[in-house]
This record gives C-alpha cells, structure tokens and sequence, in this order.
C-alpha cells in the first residue's frame, strides 16, 4: 500500500474507547439533560432542537422522548447537537476530559507533520468531535484535522457518504484511508472507493473482518499504510 494522501478516522472503536463514550460521556448527557434543558431553553440553538424534537416526537413529552432516544443511542440530529452542547459545557468547565488510545495523539501529530491530510468522521456531531479533539487527556488535538464530517454528509454505512467527503477533501477516493472498527463501515467507505483498514482493538472486543486489512492500533496502521 502506498502512502494515503490523506487519512479520515472514526472516533467510537477507532481513537477512543467505547466505555468512554457510552460511559462517561453519554452518562453525563443523560445526568445534564434536564437541567441543561431548563437553563437554557431560550437560547435559539437549543429552542430550535426542541421545536424539531416535537415535531419528530409529536404528543410525546419532551424529556422523556430525549432520554429515551439516548436509551437507544439513537442517531438523531436535535438529540447530537443537545448532546455536544451538554459536552462542551462540561469540557469547558473541566469536569471533562476526552480519552484516547495511547497510540492515537503520537501517531496523528507524526502524520500532520509528515503533511499527511487528517480528517474525522463520526456519527456524533461535529461539534462534538471538536471537543474530543480539542480536550483530550494528550494535550489539543484539534487543529491536527482539516474538516469534520457527521451525518449532516450522509449515513456512515452508505457509500455516497463517503464520495461526498472525497468531494469536499477535493481528493481522488483511492487517495483517502478510511480507519473504522466497524465492517459495515468499511464496506460503505471501500464501495466507494476509498481505501481502508479495520481498527481492532483487544480492549473494545472488536471482532476483526475479512474483506478489509486489520490493525491492532495506529501504529500497525502506520506499518501497513506506510505512514511512518
């Protein structure tokens, strides 16, 4: 394999342990919500979130179709940009840090410096990416990436998705790495032409694929991909 152009990488699996998202972060959503909600329900980016909620979930109580959303990690648009608020909150006030593999900021910040392009692309909002990135335990990650991509572009596992983001990186799909634990993912990104390596973490119990090369972690990418 040649060197990727540029590298684009999933959060959940793949940079950060799934017991921190679901753990640490979705349960401070879940313990925030209602006070968040309440303090700041005239603001208009939060009024506008919960005017969609009810039209989404007319007849249904508020907070109770929030909470329940959360209950199903559910990939809805008012209930991300809630959610990245409640984080930022809480990174800003210090009651947050982002956790990361320990492989994950050494192996990003060689890769910057290497010209190597990096970008993100998650199913939490990219708001919320930021914040992972910019608060993380390692020190601000953030301005290592170029663009954060969420679901505004599109479904994770549709291949549009990812020839939308080789349109807006101005970039050749073949020219792109795409790293994800998740197979379905994989499939989507190389339909459309991307490059890919599954990440398989023994930590998160990720189960390894056929159709896709596998890494342990980023150093076994940087092997595989020639990234140095």
């Amino acid at each position: 394999m040649t060197r990727p152009v540029a590298v684009l990488t999933d959060i959940e699996g793949t940079t950060t342990p799934i017991a921190y998202v679901h753990r640490v972060l979705f349960g401070h959503a879940r313990r925030h919500l209602d006070a968040f909600v309440s303090d700041h329900g005239d603001d208009p980016q939060v009024a506008a979130c919960l005017a969609e909620t009810r039209a989404l979930a007319p007849g249904m109580e508020l907070l109770a179709r929030l909470h329940a959303w959360m209950d199903e990690d559910a990939k809805i648009a008012p209930l991300k940009t809630l959610q990245g608020l409640i984080w930022k909150q809480g990174y800003q006030s210090g009651e947050l840090r982002a956790e990361m593999f320990p492989d994950v900021a050494p192996a990003l910040r060689r890769w910057h410096a290497a010209g190597v392009r990096l970008a993100v692309y998650s199913s939490g909002s990219a708001e919320a990416q930021r914040l992972i990135f910019g608060h993380a335990q390692a020190g601000d990650l953030s301005g290592l990436f170029e663009a954060f991509f969420d679901t505004a572009i599109g479904a994770k596992r549709e291949a549009a998705s990812y020839a939308a983001i080789a349109a807006a990186l101005h970039l050749p799909p073949a020219d792109i790495l795409f790293l994800s634990d998740v197979g379905a993912e994989l499939d989507a990104a190389a339909a459309a032409g991307l490059r890919t390596i599954q990440i398989a973490r023994p930590e998160d119990g990720t189960v390894a694929v056929s159709d896709h090369e596998v890494a342990a972690d980023f150093d076994a990418v940087a092997i595989l991909a020639g990234l140095g």
